[in-house]
Parts: C-alpha cells; structure tokens; sequence
C-alpha cells in the first residue's frame, strides 16, 4: 500500500470504529474495548508512515476523486500532516480511556452517541492532517465543524444548546464566509488550490491583494480562535470533560492552528509571506491574542474557563510561529502543536478527575485537595509546567524556538510578549497546584474537617492523567521526531 493509501485508510479506521460503537451499542465493555482496539490500530499505522517521510519514499499523493475539472478530493503525507496525524491518533487512544472512566464515573448519559461522534471527529481530523490541498482540507475541516456539534451539545440542556449555536456559528461563519472566499480567489489567481512546497501564490498579484487573501486565511480559520472569533472556544466548556479535550488538544484547534500553518507554507511559501505587509500586522494580531487572552485566564476562577482562555492564547503561539515566515518559527509553531497538545490534555484530564471526584469546579474551592488527589494535582503541575514553558516537559522546546523566531524576524516586542504571557501563566496555572497542596481545605468543603473522603478518581481517568503526564516530560528528554519533522516543514517551505 502506497503511503498515500494509507493515509486514506488509517482516516478510514475511526470511521469503522464509529460503526462498531452503533453495533455495540447494549454492550457497553464491547463497545468501548473496540474503540481502543480501532484506536491503537490506527497510530500503528500513522506511525508507520514516519520512516516513509524521514526516507522521503514517495510516492506520497493518493487521489480519491477529481470532484471538478482540475480539483480533487485528494491524500498527501508530509512532515506537519504527520505530526498532526500522531498527536491525533495517539491522544485518540489515550482520551477513550479516560472517557470510559469519565462517562461511567459521572452517569452521562448518551454514552453510545458521544463515542460516534468522537470517533468521526477523529477521521474528520485526519482527513484534515492528510489533505493534499485545501479543497479536501476545507471539506474535511468542515466534517470535523459538524461532527463536534453534538459533542457540545452533549448534555442537551439550554445551556448547552446555546453553547452550540455559538460554536456552530462563529466557526460556519468564518470558514464560509472568509475561508472558502480565500480558497475560490487563491484557485482564481495561481489556477491551483495544491499545497506545494514554496507555495502557489508568488508573482500571481500585487502585495496588497495577496496581503488580503493573507487576512481572509487568518481570520477564516476559526478554529484557531484568533480575536475576536474566538467565543465559540469558552462557550463549549459546558460539554463534558473529554469533550473539552478533544476540543483544546486532539483535534479541532489543532485542525486550526494546522490550516494556518499549512497556509503560510504550501500556499504562500515563507519566503513570500515574508515580504507582505499584513504579515506583521496580523503577527501582532496574534500577539494581542496571546497577552488579552492570558490576562481573562488570570481572571478566571472556574477552572475550565481558565484553560480555555489558556487555550485561546496558546493557541496564537502557533499563529505568530507561522507569521514569522522564517525557519525557526515554523519549527517551533509546529512543535507547539504536538507540545501543548500534551500539556493542556493532561490539565483538561485533572479537571475532569477534580470534577468526577470531588465535584469541584472553582479554583477558590480546592484548597488542601491536593492533601487527598495527589496524583491528580501533581499531573497538573506537570502539564502547567509544559503551557508555561519550563523544563522538565516538552513545552520549553516550542517556546524556544519561537524566541528564536522572534529574533531572527528582529521583532523583539513580539519576544517581550511572549515573556508576559509566560510570566502571566506562571501564575494563572501554578495557582491551582499550589493551593491544593499548600493551603489548608475550607472549613465547609463536603465535611466539616474538610475533603475527608475525597479520593482519585476511577482508575481509567487515573491511567490517562499519568500517561499523558509522563509523555509531557518525555517530550522534554526526546523532542527529536517532532524537531526532525518541522526541520524538514521549514526546510522545503523556504
């Protein structure tokens, strides 16, 4: 099977799993084993596909359907596709473990519907990291809009039903409304909507028309939550735990954060994106992004608004990375991906187990809770220390590569923001573990002394928490697959 083929296929596997979870649907333990079976067999064979891109075996491209004249329906693997597909396919395992525990643990009910719909998300996603252009990346990038839907309106309650008509909203508005719009004027002008390397759109108009497109890609992309369209991310915390995970580190903001990066170097090329004026503009856009969203996240006492305006300005990292149109800041904007990926998912995954345990949900309210959910509250330092960028995890790669960036586009006001959002996160996320272990419990919490019978909570949510911990720090130790891949992204971008 070509590589391409199997990029197709392994898309294909969380499709059969969605199809087991409907046949299985009386049979709770068969359903979800399945899931973890289809799941592990999927990054078996993502991760078979890594010596074919560090080999450069081709060849790469599968096309499935020419859907017009000139316009496919078509796979590629490349490094950042790759890298995207490993962190999706791999955490895919980890969060239906902690799902299992979650769902089970909290008496949601719809159990059958949320594990579909999770599992289509999943190919939705690799349809995106194996796009061979952007008209199979916007169908799938829409696929993956739809399919998350009823994941945010999980709960069905009014609450959750607005959430909904926020998400869906902000992100069909975008993606039609601007995306779509700069897709049909890049087709128009370079006759082609194929990622390549270099890009697609040098000579094929004036800077300032190009400068536009640029706009329409950057803002088009709701899914990278870049302000102001960045509402619908806060709005969907009413759905369940896992889900918020999926949301934050699987799939769809990385799905965002991934178009712009593929944007900036199979559409424009760097060396182009490099010399447009609403280059830099939009850099500080992001860089607003990143400082207004990490001061409300300091402001936040419920702690999933916090990770989610976290989120938020994590996710403009990514984005600057790629409007630094130079070789370290595609480095380390897609090492962040793969980076906070693991980071927020193991702090999204304590939230849930504080939530399941000890129904807390306020930061002011888990004083001394560390004392009883050790486990729990030490794997939230670990990730705080991967969003912040501290050693020992993975996050203090990304972060360096992007102060390099910084300094190789001479932009050190953008290396002064990224030192205040790092200052500003120190506090917003150390606060939490620190009050756990360090403060005395509230006198009224659960029981006059305090979190007496308060424990972990079930032991599948406990296991994920420690993997996606320990593959934090690991990330410290070995970023080499993650460096390799964006070496080669940025060497053929420029």
């Amino acid at each position: 099977m070509s590589p391409g083929a199997l990029a197709l296929f392994c898309a294909g596997l969380p499709v059969a799993a969605a199809l087991l979870v409907l046949a299985l649907r009386h049979y709770p333990n068969a359903r979800d084993g399945a899931t973890l079976v289809v799941g592990g067999a999927t990054f078996y064979h993502v991760w078979g596909l890594v010596h074919h891109v560090r080999d450069h075996e081709g060849p790469f491209r599968f096309d499935l359907v020419e859907v017009v004249p000139g316009v496919r329906l078509a796979f590629d693997v490349e490094p950042l596709g790759l890298l995207f597909a490993l962190v999706a396919s791999f955490l895919w395992i980890v969060t239906t473990l902690y799902a299992v525990g979650y769902m089970r643990g909290h008496h949601e009910e719809n159990q059958t519907r949320f594990f579909f719909f999770f599992a289509i998300s999943i190919a939705a996603a690799l349809g995106v990291a194996f796009s061979a252009n952007m008209f199979t990346l916007f169908a799938f990038y829409e696929v993956l809009t739809l399919c998350t839907f009823p994941l945010v309106t999980h709960h069905q309650t009014e609450e959750a039903k607005r959430a909904g008509r926020v998400y869906l909203g902000i992100l069909l508005t975008t993606s039609i409304g601007f995306q779509l719009l700069a897709i049909i004027w890049t087709w128009q002008l370079a006759g082609t909507v194929e990622f390549r390397q270099g890009g697609i759109l040098a000579g094929t108009a004036s800077s300032g028309v190009l400068g536009a497109i640029l706009i329409l890609y950057v803002f088009g992309v709701g899914k990278a939550a870049v302000m102001p369209f960045h509402r619908w991310l806060p709005a969907a915390m009413v759905a369940p735990t896992p889900v918020s995970a999926l949301l934050h580190a699987v799939a769809v903001v990385k799905a965002g954060v991934f178009t712009v990066l593929k944007v900036a170097v199979y559409v424009f090329g760097i060396d182009l994106l490099g010399t447009l004026d609403a280059t830099l503009w939009l850099a500080w856009v992001a860089a607003a992004t990143i400082l207004l969203a990490s001061l409300v996240a300091f402001r936040k006492d419920n702690l999933k608004a916090r990770l989610a305006y976290s989120t938020v300005s994590q996710l403009s990292y990514v984005v600057l990375g790629a409007l630094l149109a130079n070789r370290f800041g595609i480095i380390g904007g897609g090492m962040h991906i793969a980076m906070h990926a693991f980071g927020k998912i193991t702090l999204f995954f304590a939230a849930g187990a504080i939530m399941v345990a000890a129904h807390e949900t306020e930061i002011s309210r888990m004083k001394g809770l560390g004392r009883t959910m050790p486990i729990t509250f030490g794997a939230f330092l670990v990730g705080s220390l991967s969003i912040i960028g501290l050693p020992p995890a993975g996050g203090v790669w990304s972060k360096w590569y992007l102060g390099l960036g910084t300094l190789e586009a001479g932009q050190l006001g953008l290396l002064v923001v990224l030192m205040l959002s790092t200052l500003l996160s120190l506090y917003y996320l150390l606060e939490v573990p620190v009050k756990a272990f360090f403060s005395a419990p509230p006198a009224d919490a659960h029981h006059e002394a305090g979190h007496e019978g308060i424990r972990e909570a079930p032991w599948p949510c406990l296991v994920a928490i420690m993997i996606t911990a320990a593959a934090t720090v690991a990330l410290f130790f070995w970023p080499h697959l993650a460096f390799e891949l964006m070496t080669l992204l940025a060497g053929g971008g420029s």
